[in-house]
Formats: C-alpha cells, sequence, structure tokens
C-alpha cells in the first residue's frame, strides 16, 4: 500500500509539472501566446479516436510499387474553446505536434534507461548500451547518403536498423539459452564501435548531404507533425503497459540471477522481455528524434535518488520525468537566435551534471 501510494503522488506531481511545461512551451516562441490561450488551444487539439479505416497505398521500393496498409484514423474533439485562429493554429498545428512528440521521445528514452540501469546493475548504463542508437543511426544515415528508396523513408530506416541491431547483439550474447550480461555489454561496445565505422564512413560518402545527415545524428524534433505523434505514441505506450508488470521481477534480478532463480523468477525469459522491449522502445524515439544522448542516463539516475530503486515507482517516475526534462531542454534548444538540435542541450546540461554527481559521490553500484 505504501508503495502504490509514493507512486501516485510522485506521479501525480510530476504529471502536473509536465502539463505545466507543455504550456509554458506552448505559449513561447517567436510569437509569443498568453498562457489561458494556450491551455484552451491544446484543450481544443484533444481528440478521441472514434473511427478507424485501413486502405492500401503503394510506397516505392527498388524501383518497384510495393503495396502497404495506410491506417486512418477518425477523432472527436470535445472540446470547443472560442480561441483566435491565428493562436489555435501556432499552438495546434504548429508548436503542439513538436512539444507533445517530445514528450513521447522523453517518456521512452526515461524509462528505457531505467530498465538498462537495473537490468546491467549499472548507473552507467543508458538505452543505447546495447547498440541501438547506433543501429539506428546506420539505417538514418545511409538513407541520406546513399540513392535508396525505402517505403516511409528514414524513419522506417532508422527503427529497422535500430531493432535488427538490439536482436543481433542478443544472438550474439546468447549461448545454449543463456544470455549473461556482462557478454551481452561487451558485445554491444563491439557491434557499437563497429557501426560507428559504418556511419563515419557513409558521412564521407553523403556529400552535399552531409549536413542534413550530421543534424539527424545531433537529434532534433524539428519539422514534426501530428503524424509522427500518431505513429510513436501508441507504440510507447503498449509498450511501457508491457514493461510495468516486470517491475517487482527487475527488482528481484537487481539482487543476482542466483537469487532471482531461486526465488521463482523465470530470469532468461524476463530478461528476454526486457530487453526486447526497452530495445524497441528506445528504437521508436530515435526513430523520430534521431540522437538524443544524456536523458535514458541522467533522468533515471536523478530519479532512483530522489524515490529508491523499487521500479514499481522508478519506471512511472523517470517516464514523466523523462518527458518534462526532454520539453524542457527542446523549449530551451528552439529559443534562441538560432535553433539547435535538441541534442546538444541535453548534452551540454546533462555531462555537467554527471559530473557534480561524480565529485558528490553520489554514482555508485545499483
Amino acid at each position: 500500500m505504501r508503495t502504490r501510494y509514493r507512486t501516485t503522488i510522485w506521479s501525480s506531481g510530476l504529471a502536473a509539472a509536465l502539463v505545466a511545461v507543455i504550456l509554458v512551451s506552448a505559449s513561447i516562441g517567436p510569437v509569443p501566446i498568453d498562457l489561458p490561450v494556450v491551455a484552451m488551444a491544446s484543450l481544443n487539439a484533444i481528440g478521441i479516436p472514434t473511427a478507424a479505416s485501413v486502405s492500401i497505398e503503394t510506397a516505392p521500393l527498388a524501383g518497384l510499387a510495393v503495396p502497404v496498409p495506410d491506417l486512418a484514423i477518425g477523432y472527436t474533439y470535445p472540446f470547443s474553446f472560442s480561441v483566435p485562429a491565428t493562436s489555435e493554429l501556432i499552438v495546434r498545428e504548429i508548436r503542439l505536434p513538436r512539444i507533445v512528440l517530445g514528450a513521447v521521445v522523453g517518456f521512452a528514452l526515461g524509462t528505457a534507461g531505467a530498465v538498462m540501469q537495473g537490468f546491467f546493475r549499472n548507473p552507467m548504463a543508458d538505452p543505447s548500451i546495447i547498440g541501438v542508437s547506433t543501429g539506428a543511426a546506420v539505417g538514418a544515415v545511409a538513407t541520406i547518403a546513399l540513392p535508396l528508396t525505402i517505403p516511409f523513408g528514414l524513419q522506417t530506416a532508422a527503427f529497422v536498423g535500430a531493432v535488427v541491431t538490439a536482436f543481433a547483439v542478443y544472438l550474439i550474447a546468447t549461448s545454449d539459452g543463456r544470455t549473461p550480461v556482462a557478454t551481452l555489454l561487451l558485445a554491444g561496445v563491439a557491434v557499437q564501435t563497429f557501426l560507428g565505422a559504418v556511419v563515419s564512413f557513409l558521412l564521407l560518402q553523403s556529400g552535399e548531404s552531409l549536413r542534413e545527415a550530421v543534424y539527424w545524428l545531433m537529434g532534433h524534433l524539428s519539422a514534426t507533425g501530428w503524424d509522427e505523434v500518431e505513429v510513436t505514441l501508441p507504440v510507447v505506450a503498449v509498450l511501457f503497459v508491457t514493461l510495468v508488470p516486470f517491475a517487482r521481477d527487475l527488482n528481484v534480478l537487481m539482487l543476482g540471477e542466483e537469487d532471482a532463480q531461486t526465488l521463482g523468477i523465470p530470469v532468461e525469459w524476463t530478461k528476454r522481455v526486457l530487453l526486447a522491449v526497452s530495445s524497441v522502445m528506445t528504437a521508436a524515439a530515435v526513430a523520430v528524434a534521431g540522437v538524443i544522448g544524456f536523458v535514458g542516463l541522467i533522468v533515471p539516475h536523478v530519479m532512483r535518488l530522489l524515490v529508491g530503486p523499487d521500479h514499481r515507482i522508478l519506471l512511472p517516475t523517470s517516464a514523466l520525468a523523462g518527458a518534462t526534462f526532454l520539453v524542457a531542454t527542446d523549449t530551451l534548444a528552439r529559443s534562441g537566435g538560432q535553433e539547435l538540435p535538441v541534442g546538444i542541450i541535453t548534452a551540454a546540461l546533462g555531462a555537467p551534471f554527471f559530473l557534480f554527481l561524480l565529485v558528490r559521490r553520489e554514482v555508485h553500484e545499483l
């Protein structure tokens, strides 16, 4: 009961902070908008899915027209506040899609970071520790640098690259049905290093596309719309719901695999689920936002210092804190004279803060 109460209190507080940051962020820009107007326009943008239809479209692949399903969702909008048309257009169609996508990406990275740090029992672990982000980078940069035509473009290539890399690392590290954590970590480092070389080679071949490729690698949320949110949000939500029941098992795994097996935890099955779900969640985030560092490293570590190591509390709080942190940093990234990739801001803030924790001896084994 006490755990449930603490989870509710912390999650409610962080959810309120997230809403506040979203509203403030949506009010900031070249055209400042008053907070009450932002709040009403944001409520007008809330849609409830009420219908769905699937049609078959064609997408080019290697010179061929490949049939692919296209899902169209119909929404009902329960709110209709009177808002100036210009303000509603700016908030609803320009700022909110970017802000909501930032919240979804931060939510995913915060969650995956908490899982990976518990999985590896290492505070230096982050969502990309087994090469997921580097695999996504290979797919994305290959699409930019090479004359490739892929259905749904860069985001599909990045997602596929990330997922394939994660499962390749898993297969390399698995022997006789067991996946030692140390072997998995070493395999991830080796594959990540190799794929880093591939990315460097592709950058050399990118020619006039070099700027676009480097910009993607820095991590950004610019030029996003509701389409990206519609694809990413359901994936992240379903994966998070899948992870929540494994919070207790993750707590037990931190005691050691032998102790967990003795206590009745199916260790190898649990490790597979945790690894697969967190990897796919990271892949979904990286595919739409590029490589954004330090969110999955710093946020779960700070939340562990605040709420403790119990993943029943740590998973939701890390997710909400990650969403809040990324929305705030992206607001900072786009508020200056020149818009910066948000990955620069997260690294600039995250690295000194992590060094501060090191000096304070707040970084320790889990």
